[in-house]
């Protein structure tokens, strides 16, 4: 069986975390490796991948065959396109020169979309937090109000009540007088 690129998972339960390696392909999927390329760690996002691009970009030129997840990692951190770019130059397709020109311009133009996905997302997490930070003071003021209101009900029917015990006093005192006359 030829060598395959795949993940490695490590971490905890609900907690994924991979390594990347070369393997057997007849090798178990957390057993024994060739040789570790990098981390691969789902959780945060966007996810963070720390990858030997070159040590990668040589064992798919020695014929190692990546796994679709890998596949698609390679492909982001852009190893599959530095070995097509090389495959041009080996064919004498493109210069070396213009081969790194295309790539840096690729990883430049991907590094640039990353870092605004990270700021997009530090924003949307900052207008968030101001958003529920309004919401609790309208629903405090709101809870303030309601109480204040049953403060002044309960209040003005303490200072009717007291109205009301005064008021019927006297009259109570004279129905008395009456009564006895």
């Amino acid at each position: 069986m030829p060598a395959r690129i795949r993940l490695q998972r490590h971490g905890k339960k609900g907690q994924p975390f991979y390594h990347i390696v070369v393997a057997d392909g007849r090798a178990p999927r957390d057993g024994k490796f060739i040789e570790k390329l990098g981390t691969y760690n789902p959780m945060t996002n966007p996810a963070q991948i720390v990858l030997n691009e070159d040590k990668a970009c040589e064992w798919l030129k020695n014929g190692a065959q990546p796994s679709t997840t890998c596949r698609r990692i390679l492909s982001y951190k852009g190893v599959l396109l530095k070995r097509h770019l090389q495959i041009g130059v080996e064919k004498g397709a493109i210069s070396q020169e213009q081969a790194d020109v295309k790539f840096n311009e690729w990883k430049q133009a991907k590094d640039a979309k990353i870092a605004n996905k990270v700021s997009e997302i530090a924003n949307n997490s900052r207008n968030e937090a101001k958003s529920r930070l309004e919401a609790e003071k309208k629903a405090n003021e709101t809870k303030a109000a309601a109480i204040d209101a049953k403060r002044r009900a309960a209040a003005e029917a303490e200072a009717a009540a007291k109205a009301e015990a005064e008021g019927e006093a006297p009259a109570a005192e004279e129905t008395t007088e009456n009564a006895e006359a």
